[in-house]
C-alpha cells in the first residue's frame, strides 16, 4: 500500500518481524487525489486492517467468511466448487461507516478452492510467477524484486465493461508491494498495496503512453488486497477481500456500475488463481491439516 498510510507499514513491519529486508521502496504514482479524499481513504484502510488484524488472531477462525453469519454456507459453497462473494464496508467504533468525501469505495471479499494442492506449493508458485498473465484483466505482469516472502510486482491491468448501450475500456500500468507470511502449517496470508496507477491513453497503439496527473478517468484510483489461504482436505482454500477507491462521478457513471466492475475484477482474479494451478504440477495431499 506512505501515499495512504498504514496500507504500506504493515507489510514492512511484517516483514521486519519476519527477519527479511524488503527490497528498496519505490517512488510512489497514484492519481492525484483531494487532501479530504486521501485522508478518508488512509482511514478507511486503516480501519480494515485493524479488523483484519483481530480476526488473524482468532484460534478458533481464519478466513473473513468465517466471521459471517454465513459461513458454514459459504464453506460449503466453496467446498462444492462454488465461489461466494459479497460486499463488505469497514466501519469505526462507534458502528459509523468511515466516509471518504468524493469517493468511491469499493470493498468485495469471494473465496475459490484450489483444488489437490497443498499450501507449500501454493505459496511457492505464487511467488515464481503473477496468476492469469494474458487472461481476464491481467493483460501482462513480471516480479520487479524479491526478497524473501517480500516482492515488487508489475501488472498490466485493464478494466471494461458497459452502460446503457455505451462499452468502455480502461487499461492501467500497476506496480504492488507484496508479503507473503505463513500464519501456520495450514494457513497464510498475502498482503498486496500498489504503489502506482498510470491509466494508459490509446492501448497497443503506436500512440500509447501513460497518462499525467489528472487525466485519467478517475475509474481506478487506489488499490488494495488482502489474501488469506487455508489448507483443507480438498486442496487450499483463497480468499481475497480487495479494496479499489474511484472518484465520485466518473463520466456520469453510477456508482452501482463502478461497484460492479471492482467486483468483477475480483472474481476473476480468483478464477484465474483456480486456473493458474489447472495444469500445473500438484503436490500430493498426503496429511493435510483440516480446519
Amino acid at each position: 500500500m506512505v501515499a495512504f498510510g498504514r496500507s504500506l507499514l504493515f507489510p514492512l513491519v511484517i516483514g521486519a518481524l519476519l527477519g527479511a529486508a524488503p527490497p528498496a521502496q519505490p517512488q510512489q504514482v497514484f492519481p492525484p487525489l483531494p487532501a479530504a479524499t486521501a485522508d478518508g481513504w488512509r482511514h478507511y484502510t486503516a480501519v480494515t486492517e485493524q479488523r483484519i488484524d483481530r480476526e488473524l488472531r482468532d484460534a478458533k477462525r481464519f478466513l473473513t467468511i468465517d466471521f459471517q453469519p454465513t459461513a458454514g454456507v459459504d464453506r460449503r459453497s466453496i467446498l462444492a466448487g462454488q465461489m461466494p462473494t459479497a460486499s463488505m464496508t469497514s466501519r469505526r467504533a462507534d458502528g459509523l461507516e468511515v466516509e471518504v468525501p468524493d469517493g468511491w469505495v469499493h470493498h468485495w471479499r469471494g473465496a475459490v478452492l484450489i483444488p489437490g494442492v497443498r499450501l507449500d506449493r501454493v505459496f511457492q508458485r505464487l511467488q515464481e510467477e503473477v496468476p492469469g498473465t494474458g487472461k481476464g484483466d491481467v493483460v501482462a505482469s513480471s516480479i520487479l524484486a524479491r526478497n524473501g516472502d517480500h516482492m515488487r510486482t508489475s501488472i498490466k491491468l485493464q478494466r471494461s465493461g458497459s452502460f446503457w448501450g455505451w462499452s468502455y475500456q480502461f487499461v492501467y500500468n500497476t506496480e504492488h508491494d507484496v508479503l507473503f507470511r505463513r500464519r501456520s502449517a495450514g494457513t497464510g496470508t498475502s498482503t498486496s498495496a500498489a504503489t502506482k496507477i498510470a491509466e494508459i491513453h490509446k492501448p497497443g497503439s503506436a500512440q500509447e503512453r501513460e497518462l499525467a496527473a489528472g487525466e485519467d478517468s478517475r475509474l481506478l484510483q487506489r488499490w488494495n488486497s488482502y489474501w488469506r489461504y487455508e489448507e483443507v482436505a480438498a486442496g487450499v482454500i483463497a480468499e481475497c477481500e480487495s479494496i479499489t477507491l474511484s472518484r465520485a462521478g466518473l463520466f456520469g457513471m453510477g456508482r452501482g456500475i463502478a461497484d460492479d466492475t471492482a467486483r468483477e475484477s475480483m472474481e476473476k482474479a480468483l478464477v484465474n488463481l483456480r486456473g493458474h494451478f489447472a495444469t500445473a504440477g500438484r503436490t500430493p495431499l498426503a496429511s493435510s491439516p483440516v480446519r
